[in-house]
C-alpha cells in the first residue's frame, strides 16, 4: 500500500500539471485565433514533399496554391515521375497565363531516390535546391495537411521578430466514424497540446518556416538532413544546438483526416515514437517514464482492489486515487475538445458528432502510448509508404526495402 501511495501521489501530481497545461493551451488558442497575422510578407518559398495518392491530395494541393500571400513560390516534390501523385499534381499546377500564376509560382520537382536519406527528406533537399534566389523564408508543409488560406501569412509573421529562429504549427486529426479514427485523434491531440509559450517547442515538418539565411547558417541541408528520415527533429536539433528559439503558432495547426483501421493506426503511432526514440531520445525517455508510471500505478491499484485479503480502507483509497486520475485525464480531454472547436469552427458538424472522443477516449490514450514507447525500446525499423528503413543512429540509416513499383529505372542518389 505504501508503494502504491507513492506512485499514486506522483501520478496525481503529473495529471494535475498536465491539466494545468491544458488550460494554458486553450487560452493560447483563444488568443491566437483573435490575433491577426500582421503585414510581414518577405519573399517566401513553400516546399511540399509528396508520395502516393491520398483521397484529399487534390483538395489540399489547391489550398496550398491559393494562399493569401503575395507572390510566393510553391514547390511540390516527388521521388519519381512514376509516383501516383505526379500526374495529379501536374494537373493542379496553374497555367502560366492564368490569374493564379500571378499570385503563386508553382512547380513540380522529381528528386530521385537516395540510399542513405529518407525519401521525404531527400525530396525536401531537392526542393530547397529549386528555391529561387529571391526567397528570404523557407516554409515546409505536408500534402496530407489542409491549411487555411491565411496559413502561410500566420506561419511567417512571427519571424518578423529577429529573436525567433523558427515558427511552427502542428497537425490536428479530425475524428471520423471509425473507432480507430477517433482514437488517433485523441492520441495525437495529446501531443499537440504539449506545444505552447515555452522554450520546449519542437518543429513539426508539416507546418514550419525558417529564414533562409538561418537555414543556411545552421547548415541544415549539409549537416542535419543527411542520412536521416526525420526532417523536423533534425532541424529542431540544429536550432537548439545554435541556442535558437522555436515559436509555436496556434493559427498554423492544420487538419488531417484520420481514416485508418486500428492496425494501421497502431503502426503509424509506433512509427512516430520509434522516430522520437532515435532522433529525440530525451523526449522518449521522459515519455517512457511518464506512461510507465501511469501503467504501474493503475495495475498496482487494480490489484489492491480485486485481490483477496486487502483491507476495505485500502481498497477505497486505491479506488479514490484511480478515479481522481481518470477524472483529471477526462478534464484534459474536454479542454482539447474545446480547443478544437475554437480552432476549427468550420468543422462544427464533425466535431459535434465525434469531438467527444477527446475526453471519452482519454483513458485509452495512455495505454496506447505506453505500448508505443515500450515498443520503441526494442524496434528500430519503420515503414513509410512502402519503404522500410532501419534507423541505426541519429546519423545513420539503411534502406531495407523500397516499393519497386515507384522506383522505375532511376539511379539512386547520395542525397
Amino acid at each position: 500500500m505504501k508503494v502504491f501511495l507513492i506512485l499514486a501521489i506522483l501520478l496525481v501530481i503529473q495529471s494535475a500539471l498536465s491539466l494545468r497545461g491544458g488550460f494554458k493551451f486553450l487560452n493560447l488558442v483563444r488568443r491566437g485565433v483573435k490575433r491577426r497575422p500582421g503585414n510581414y510578407y518577405p519573399p517566401a518559398a513553400v516546399i511540399i514533399p509528396c508520395k502516393g495518392h491520398d483521397d484529399d491530395l487534390r483538395e489540399n494541393a489547391l489550398r496550398f496554391l491559393t494562399q493569401d500571400y503575395p507572390g510566393y513560390q510553391l514547390i511540390f516534390v516527388v521521388a519519381s515521375s512514376d509516383d501516383p501523385a505526379y500526374q495529379l499534381l501536374r494537373a493542379c499546377l496553374p497555367n502560366d497565363e492564368s490569374e493564379a500564376a500571378k499570385q503563386v509560382k508553382a512547380s513540380l520537382v522529381v528528386a530521385g531516390f537516395s540510399l542513405h536519406t529518407g525519401e521525404k527528406v531527400n525530396n525536401l533537399l531537392a526542393g530547397v535546391r529549386a528555391v529561387s534566389v529571391e526567397a528570404e523564408v523557407l516554409a515546409f508543409a505536408d500534402i496530407d495537411a489542409r491549411p487555411r488560406e491565411d496559413w502561410l501569412r500566420s506561419l511567417i509573421a512571427p519571424l518578423e521578430d529577429p529573436r525567433l529562429t523558427m515558427s511552427t504549427g502542428f497537425r490536428w486529426y479530425l475524428p471520423g466514424h471509425a473507432f480507430a479514427s477517433r482514437l488517433q485523434s485523441a492520441w495525437d491531440a495529446s501531443i499537440a497540446t504539449m506545444m505552447g509559450e515555452h522554450n520546449q517547442n519542437f518543429a513539426w515538418g508539416g507546418s514550419m518556416a525558417i529564414r533562409r539565411k538561418d537555414f543556411e547558417r545552421l547548415g541544415v541541408a549539409e549537416r542535419y538532413w543527411q542520412r536521416t528520415v526525420s526532417d523536423d527533429y533534425a532541424i529542431t536539433r540544429a536550432v537548439r544546438e545554435a541556442r535558437g528559439a522555436i515559436h509555436f503558432e496556434p493559427r498554423c495547426l492544420v487538419t488531417s483526416l484520420g481514416n485508418a483501421g486500428f492496425g494501421s493506426f497502431l503502426k503509424w503511432a509506433n512509427r512516430q515514437i520509434i522516430i522520437t526514440r532515435v532522433y529525440a531520445a530525451r523526449y522518449w525517455r521522459l515519455g517512457l517514464a511518464s506512461y510507465s508510471l501511469y501503467a504501474a500505478t493503475f495495475l498496482w491499484g487494480l490489484a489492491l482492489i480485486v485481490l483477496p485479503g486487502i483491507l476495505p480502507a485500502h481498497r477505497l483509497i486505491a479506488v479514490a486515487f484511480l478515479v481522481a486520475v481518470l477524472a483529471l485525464g477526462t478534464a484534459k480531454g474536454a479542454l482539447r475538445a474545446a480547443a478544437a472547436r475554437v480552432l476549427f469552427p468550420e468543422e462544427t458538424e464533425a466535431l459535434g458528432h465525434y469531438g467527444s472522443c477527446y475526453w471519452k477516449l482519454a483513458w485509452a490514450v495512455p495505454w496506447v502510448m505506453f505500448f508505443n514507447f515500450a515498443t520503441a525500446a526494442f524496434i528500430r525499423r519503420i515503414e513509410w509508404r512502402g519503404t522500410i528503413y532501419e534507423l541505426r543512429s541519429i546519423e545513420e540509416l539503411r534502406v531495407i526495402r523500397r516499393d519497386e513499383s515507384l522506383v522505375g529505372p532511376r539511379v539512386e542518389t547520395e542525397g
